[in-house]
C-alpha cells in the first residue's frame, strides 16, 4: 500500500479527490497540520462523495508528528517543481511516501532539507505546476505500475 502524504493541505477539494484517489488505489493518506480548511468541511466531503468513509486516513499535528512514524526515511519522496529527478526515474516499492505540499507554495525548504529524495513531474515551461490532485494521480498511477509488474 502506498502513503500519499499532503503537507499542510489549503484546498477542501483537491484533498478531497486525493482522499477519493487513495480509496480508489488502495493507498493511504497522511494529512499533516495545519489546513487551510476544516477536515469535516461540505466541499471536502463533497469531493470525496461518499467514499470518505472507505478511506485510511491519519493526522498528524505537524511534520516532526508524521515523520517520527516512517520506518525507512529512504523510502520517501517528495515532489518538487525545483527537484532536477523525474519521478519517471524512480524505481517505487509498496509502501513508499509520496509526499506533496501546500497548492500555493509546495513543501516548504525546512521540510525539504529533512528527506534526501526530492523529486519533480516534468512539465511544460510555459506552466508553474499542475494542480495537486493531479500530480497525485500522475505519481500515484507510476507508482502502481510498478508495483503491479513486481507482483
Amino acid at each position: 500500500m502506498l502513503n500519499i502524504v499532503l503537507v499542510e493541505p489549503e484546498i477542501p477539494n483537491n484533498t478531497g479527490n486525493i482522499g477519493r484517489l487513495c480509496v480508489g488505489t488502495e493507498s493511504r493518506l497522511h494529512l499533516v497540520h495545519p489546513f487551510g480548511f476544516v477536515i469535516n468541511d461540505k466541499n471536502l466531503k463533497r469531493s470525496g462523495l461518499d467514499y470518505w468513509v472507505h478511506l485510511d486516513v491519519t493526522e498528524y499535528q505537524n511534520v516532526t508528528e508524521w515523520k517520527s512514524q516512517i520506518p525507512d526515511l529512504s523510502r520517501v519522496f517528495l515532489m518538487s517543481s525545483h527537484a532536477e529527478k523525474s519521478y519517471l526515474e524512480i524505481d517505487f516499492q509498496d509502501g513508499d511516501w509520496l509526499v506533496f505540499g501546500k497548492e500555493s507554495k509546495g513543501l516548504s525548504d525546512e521540510v525539504l532539507a529533512q528527506f534526501e529524495n526530492h523529486l519533480t513531474i516534468p512539465m511544460s515551461d510555459k506552466i508553474r505546476s499542475f494542480n495537486i490532485a493531479n500530480s497525485v494521480a500522475f505519481v500515484i498511477g507510476e507508482a502502481k505500475r510498478q508495483i503491479s509488474f513486481k507482483k
